[in-house]
């Protein structure tokens, strides 16, 4: 059965990040993940963990500066001294918080960008990325990001993912699985899942169309979560919707995966 896996930048929002550990032991959580975890200290991350018995199941690279809107570096030429300083800073942190998985982001297509020149670094990058979390037992994943919620977004659909992970030829590299962003890019979503399962390091869910829980709205993602389970997948998948009304509330659809609503 898959791991519920609380992410920690999207659920709890009415509490501080730092008591949001304790608030998703409290539901029965075994595994959290988050965004980006570098505006807190490292070491006060894995006190939170251990506290609570919890793993961290994930957290991105470095994206650049967010607040200017970029969103991730692995494929923007000319910014691999950058990517490689957020690569060092992500192994830290993955290094103290004793995380198996480091999601790169690839970033935005810039107007009138050569795409050869962005698809060329984002595989030097990624082939970096992989060298050197492999040497720690650490797993890199790329996830396509569908252009509604963030235009512009360079790796875009499973099947331009699935051909990246190939050419780059990493064992440790694999794909992120987003429910949501596939339902909004591509649709077919179990297909698409059952072709692509052996590339598949990591599963998030939220509802479609909204970003609500998995529950609600067009798709149904609990049987999504069934095919999952019957492909024999054991990892965490992340909880990275918006509750439409509290946290507490929306959790009533996973008590079939232990959590307590």
């Amino acid at each position: 059965m898959p791991q519920l896996a609380a992410n920690l930048s999207w659920l709890y929002q009415d509490i501080p990040f730092m008591d949001r550990f304790a608030a998703a032991a409290a539901h029965g959580f075994k595994a959290v993940e988050f965004l980006f975890p570098y505006e807190f200290a490292a070491d006060a991350i894995a006190i939170q963990l251990k506290a609570h018995g919890l793993t961290q199941a994930l957290f991105n690279l470095p994206p650049g500066d967010w607040s200017k809107g970029e969103r991730g570096l692995a494929a923007q030429p000319g910014r691999e001294a950058d990517f490689a300083a957020a690569l060092d800073t992500a192994l830290a942190y993955g290094r103290t918080l004793d995380c198996p998985r480091l999601h790169v982001m690839s970033g935005l297509i810039a107007v009138g960008a050569d795409l050869s020149a962005m698809r060329r670094t984002y595989i030097a990058n990624l082939a970096r990325a992989a060298a050197s979390a492999a040497k720690e037992n650490r797993t890199i994943v790329i996830e396509p990001i569908n252009r509604r919620d963030i235009p512009g977004y360079f790796l875009n659909t499973t099947t331009e993912a699935a051909a990246i992970v190939a050419e780059v030829g990493a064992p440790n590299l694999k794909i992120q699985f987003d429910l949501y962003h596939c339902q909004v890019t591509e649709g077919d979503v179990v297909r698409r899942l059952e072709k692509l399962f052996p590339l598949v390091g990591h599963v998030q869910v939220a509802g479609n169309p909204d970003r609500n829980e998995p529950d609600i709205g067009e798709a149904n993602h609990l049987h999504t979560l069934e095919v999952l389970d019957k492909l024999g997948y054991a990892g965490p998948v992340g909880l990275e919707y918006k509750p439409l009304t509290t946290t507490a509330a929306g959790l009533g659809w996973a008590r079939r995966y232990g959590i307590s609503a």
